[in-house]
């Protein structure tokens, strides 16, 4: 018999994915890479300065999975009166060039490895940092102090990493020396608990394509996992599928109770009837509690 939840996946993927790509009102680079580029959406309703929030899209940190897929959620913040920067950063290469860079992952010497090390972290890290200068050039609508960091899935992950930066360990190249200048982050399904993740094997490996076999993922993870980057003093919330099979909802639980743990609250909002992809769907119910989640942030 067909499997419901699968059914349910496909089905929810599918009508994510329909939506046409929607183009930029601009563009910036932020490195000589052609994937160190961030894409800008103007607010459609002409309020000005408008609260910019900061896109991370998702993907399994895989580099078939670029930023255009998630264009039309960035149109849909737009028409909510936010400012917005769709970021794209370095992700993973087939296999085959990958293993010696990466140290883990699938050895089949098919398919799309998961992220790059460090490259992917050195982006994330570039383009947050430059973002004030850039959104000053090319969108002059955007008021980065009154700044949003949201991602979806992989990129929920690195939405939460680029809100901790400051308490990375002494000596990351990625370490700031204060709190970044943000309004909070809205984690949709994210892969907060990269030793969650990786237990449950989600997206097929890709916590450990991203980090390495077990002893670099040792090494890597306390410089890369939210989950032990805590607490950031920075307001977070994770809004959460409950029929989520993609980024099952014991990733989100796992770091929502690492942050209790370590004396910070992070509110999770668990929607039920829903999957991983609604949170990114224009046309889902879902997408509206995003918003509504990200604009209790930043208004």
């Amino acid at each position: 018999m067909p499997d419901p939840a699968a059914a349910r996946d496909a089905a929810e993927e599918a009508s994510a994915l329909s939506h046409p790509a929607v183009a930029p009102d601009a563009s910036a680079a932020y490195g000589e890479h052609p994937d160190q580029v961030v894409d800008f959406y103007a607010p459609r309703d002409g309020r000005e300065p408008a609260p910019l929030v900061v896109v991370l899209h998702g993907g399994a940190w895989r580099a078939p999975y670029d930023r255009r897929h998630i264009t039309p959620f960035a149109d849909f913040l737009a028409r909510r009166g936010f400012a917005v920067a769709n970021v794209e950063y370095r992700r993973g290469a087939s296999l085959p060039q990958q293993r010696g860079e990466q140290g883990g992952g699938d050895q089949d010497g098919g398919g799309p490895a998961a992220g790059r090390w460090p490259e992917t972290f050195d982006d994330v890290a570039a383009a947050l940092d430059a973002l004030p200068e850039l959104a000053r050039t090319a969108l002059p609508q955007a008021d980065p102090r009154r700044t949003v960091l949201t991602g979806h899935s992989a990129g929920g992950h690195l939405a939460l990493w680029a809100a901790a930066r400051h308490v990375l360990p002494a000596g990351s190249p990625w370490r700031l020396p204060a709190e970044p200048l943000l309004r909070g982050v809205v984690a949709l399904a994210p892969i907060a608990d990269l030793g969650r993740a990786a237990e449950l094997d989600v997206c097929g490996g890709a916590v450990h394509q991203l980090l390495g076999g077990e002893a670099e993922f040792e090494a890597r993870a306390g410089s890369a996992d939210p989950a032990v980057l805590l607490p950031t003093g920075i307001a977070t919330a994770v809004v959460q599928g409950r029929e989520d099979t993609v980024v099952p909802q014991a990733v989100a639980e796992s770091f929502v109770d690492a942050a209790a743990k370590a004396g910070e609250t992070v509110g999770l909002t668990l929607l039920g009837d829903v999957g991983h992809f609604p949170l990114i769907d224009p046309s889902a119910d879902a997408c509206a509690v995003v918003a509504e989640e990200i604009a209790q942030l930043a208004w």
